[in-house]
């Protein structure tokens, strides 16, 4: 099975604000009402989100905007397209403030 971060980006679904009791067979049973899955990978350390894979990008895409906001795993969930890159990538993209004295 590949990692999470080499499947199709056009397939791959984000889920955040997901509860630390987050199980791989309560998100396969909501997500795969739009269509069948590929690959649902759970993040453990730190918990609090995970990725679904969809055979078809339509589907991805319906389920972002049926699940958004919903309520699963006992939380009100945050479901987006990935897109790709790391919380990493994000901070080391955003320009550093000089913390040196002015003169």
């Amino acid at each position: 099975m590949a990692r999470y971060r080499e499947w199709d980006l056009q397939c791959k679904v984000y889920v955040g604000n997901l509860g630390s009791s987050a199980s791989k067979h309560e998100i396969e049973s909501a997500f795969g009402k739009y269509g069948p899955l590929r690959n649902v990978w759970v993040a453990r350390n730190p918990p609090g989100f995970a990725f679904v894979e969809f055979e078809d990008k339509r589907d991805a895409e319906d389920a972002v905007r049926s699940l958004d906001g919903t309520r699963c795993c006992g939380t009100r969930i945050r479901v987006e397209m990935s897109s790709g890159r790391s919380r990493r990538d994000e901070r080391t993209r955003r320009p550093r403030r000089s913390y040196r004295a002015k003169l």
